[in-house]
């Protein structure tokens, strides 16, 4: 990571600089925690029902 600091007079660091790629994927990745987290709740179903879904509608 290409990552740069900006610091004020006393040495803190104040903000950072980051590659647009690598501000990206870290959007994408706060995107994706946020629909796990609103799924979080959602009933679940087992592999094997998965794949008898996925069969039924021609997805494998």
């Amino acid at each position: 990571m290409n990552t740069q600091f900006i610091i004020d007079e006393l040495g803190n660091k104040t903000a950072v600089i980051l590659p647009v790629q690598e501000y990206e994927g870290l959007l994408e990745d706060i995107h994706d925690l946020a629909i796990i987290a609103e799924r979080k709740n959602e009933p679940s179903i087992s592999f094997v029902e998965l794949k008898k879904r996925l069969m039924a509608d021609g997805g494998i």
